[in-house]
């Protein structure tokens, strides 16, 4: 029986086509996917959604029905899941941490390793920068027992791509519950500011912006580590131009929350750098466990693990709405939360103790 979705539910993007696909593919449940992205100005697939379904119809052997951009409905039928190395070009500057957000469920339950490498944007608007994937990400994970590996061996920005990332992840027989309601106390702050293509001055002013207003907020300066990404202009190999800073804060309960901002044309790169620091500092005036990006990507992860997890995350975003509705559709699981939209809440989840 093929489970229908429909694609102007919630967020109405590009997240509920991810999920669905994902959660099929672990599953081995057929999906029929209606009203792609209808919520949104240019509705249907766009490139890097097209690739996340190539490369969980790949990794899954699934026939596939509308599978081209600007297609507004989808059939997807997994039969079964298998590893191996595997290279995807998004084609764009479409976001590459969103395909492996969509793929790494699946990977993760794959018969051997799987190794991926994937051309595309590594930092670009509207999706968690790489860095987030490599720091706050794989650290979440990495507690439930995935073992995830992800180098960037190139950056990529809108408009021209050509960014270069690969992955490995092993396979997992469970994975481990979270239970984890209150962050605990900041013991460093961390990040990257990075600039291809232009001046290093860009990143230096990046992170003395961020690192500036981490000290005015009362955060010990000799605790606040930023590293420093640049080229010299004749041995830069990105397409680039752009520029980001992502910085991640560790806490006394093993937590790591995150927060980001991407440089732009006519954007002081003082801005960029205060906008990522200004956002961290918000996540963290919560006392939540986890910040709101990682808060909708763990609700997957949750529903299958071995045992009970309950934990708190800095706003109960649409997508965090959205995942939640969908993981309890195709799988079954019993999630619930306390709080509104927008809010601080308390995310609970009965795993389904999925073994593959």
């Amino acid at each position: 029986m093929v489970i229908l979705i429909d694609g102007s539910f919630g967020e109405g993007g590009g997240q509920i086509l991810r999920t669905s696909l994902t959660l099929s593919a672990l599953a081995l449940k057929p999906v029929k996917i209606v009203n792609i992205r209808a919520k949104r100005s240019n509705p249907g697939l766009r490139p890097q959604h097209l690739t996340a379904v190539k490369v969980i119809a790949t990794l899954t052997d699934a026939e596939v029905k509308g599978a081209y951009v600007g297609s507004m409905e989808l059939e997807f039928h997994p039969k079964t899941r298998r590893g191996g190395k595997f290279q995807f070009d998004i084609g764009t500057a479409g976001s590459i941490s969103l395909v492996l957000q969509a793929a790494i469920p699946t990977m993760l339950y794959a018969n051997e390793p799987v190794e991926l490498t994937i051309r595309g944007g590594t930092d670009v608007s509207w999706s968690p920068p790489i860095d987030y994937m490599r720091y706050v990400f794989t650290h979440w994970l990495g507690l439930m027992g995935a073992k995830i590996s992800i180098k960037v061996l190139r950056r990529g920005h809108y408009p021209r791509g050509g960014g270069l990332v690969k992955v490995r992840v092993e396979p997992v027989t469970k994975l481990k519950a979270l239970n984890v309601l209150e962050r605990g106390e900041v013991i460093s702050i961390h990040g990257i500011s990075h600039a291809v293509k232009l001046p290093k001055h860009v990143a230096v002013r990046q992170a003395k912006s961020a690192k500036d207003y981490l000290v005015d907020k009362r955060f010990d300066e000799s605790k606040i580590s930023i590293d420093l990404e640049f080229y010299e202009p004749s041995r830069d190999p990105h397409l680039g131009p752009g520029s980001g800073i992502v910085l991640w804060a560790r806490t006394t309960n093993n937590c790591i929350l995150g927060a980001d901002s991407l440089g732009a044309r006519g954007k002081p790169a003082e801005r960029v750098g205060r906008e990522a620091a200004e956002k961290l500092y918000e996540e963290l005036l919560s006392n939540a466990a986890l910040d709101s990006h990682m808060g909708d990507m763990i609700i997957p992860f949750l529903a299958l693990a071995h045992g009970n997890s309950e934990v708190t995350i800095s706003k109960l975003t649409m997508h965090t709405y959205t995942n939640i509705e969908i993981v309890k559709r195709i799988l079954g699981a019993e999630v619930t939360y306390e709080g509104e939209l927008n809010s601080k809440s308390t995310i609970k989840v009965k795993g389904l103790a999925f073994t593959g």
